[in-house]
């Protein structure tokens, strides 16, 4: 085997490790609901746009990404609990605790 044929393999082996990490999604498991790392990760953005009037804010108990139609899909079941708000909290912290890594055991998906 010359090691051009070896550096070749490698090189192969390589693009299909990044390919599966790439094609597996991180989820995180808190309270009952399951969702996806990137999805958590939007929630900041939604937060910071602000599409709510301040006056829709403080009638209603529901946290401001829910009012987003942005929200993605895997997150609206979480408006419909009356944790929500601390629910959203939660899932920023863990999201931001190396979540990719698997350091959290509320995060699944990981390599």
């Amino acid at each position: 085997m010359g090691g051009g044929t070896v550096a070749g393999l490698l090189s192969g082996m390589a693009v299909v490790l990044v390919f599966l990490q790439s094609a597996q999604s991180v989820n995180i498991k808190y309270q009952g609901f399951q969702v996806q790392l990137d999805s958590v990760k939007k929630l900041n953005d939604l937060e910071r746009q602000g599409v709510v009037s301040p006056r829709l804010q403080t009638q209603s108990p529901l946290p401001v990404p829910c009012y987003h139609p942005a929200l993605p899909p895997d997150l609206q079941p979480i408006c419909a609990s009356r944790e929500a708000d601390s629910i959203f909290k939660a899932l920023k912290t863990i999201a931001d605790s190396h979540c990719e890594m698997c350091e959290n055991v509320a995060c699944t998906g990981c390599l």
